[in-house]
């Protein structure tokens, strides 16, 4: 998924909320050169639909400063929401380039219906949903897809058994269950009747 950002580097002197006021973003890149930083503004409504395409610390950007000129890959970092309103209000960018390897988070989508769930009416148990992996910055995943179809009651998934993008390395404890499938959830009255029903079966007898 290609998105192109377009911004500007951000006038000195300029206040955070007069440039929000002014249908502007403020943002900073990091990791363009050593520490230094750069400090930008971008369109809100470029903000807008940057946020409905991309997610925090998992998608590769191409960012666009206009005015240095400067252009490069980039993953948003961090996202700051305001408290009270829900908007975007402040943004940061990571250039990629020169780094080697990234840490990213990448969401698990679960496919297909489970034999267990299906056939037995078992309930299927999300652990965790997104990993944590190192990979190339152009190998970065968007989704890691796991297909649950065969999985029975009492089965589960860990990370080692996961098919993983090439490329993409998991982080961290690789015997961590990610999905499960459990026995069949009984209603506390189902279970007051089945009391209730043994006891008088006991009484008969």
């Amino acid at each position: 998924m290609a998105i192109t950002v377009e911004s500007q580097k951000r006038p000195e002197g300029s206040k955070p909320r007069a440039l929000r006021r002014s249908g502007l973003i403020p943002a900073n890149l990091y990791g363009h050169k050593g520490t230094e930083s750069i400090s930008l503004t971008i369109n809100a409504k470029t903000v807008e639909r940057l946020l409905k395409r991309a997610s925090v610390n998992n998608t590769l950007i191409d960012l666009n400063i206009t005015d240095i000129p400067w252009r490069g890959k980039a993953l948003l970092r961090e996202l700051q929401m305001h408290p009270a309103k829900g908007t975007p209000y402040h943004l940061s960018f990571f250039a990629v380039a020169g780094h080697g390897d990234m840490t990213v988070e990448v969401p698990l989508r679960f496919l297909g219906n489970a034999i267990g769930v299906k056939q037995d009416g078992g309930f299927l148990d999300t652990v965790i949903t997104e990993l944590q992996v190192s990979c190339a910055p152009e190998n970065i995943p968007e989704i890691i897809e796991i297909d649950v179809s065969n999985l029975q009651i009492g089965d589960s998934l860990r990370i080692h058994e996961l098919v993983l993008p090439e490329g993409v390395t998991v982080l961290g404890d690789t015997e961590q269950v990610v999905v499960s499938v459990s026995q069949p959830q009984i209603s506390a009255a189902a279970e007051d009747e089945a009391e209730s029903e043994g006891e008088t079966a006991s009484e008969a007898t």
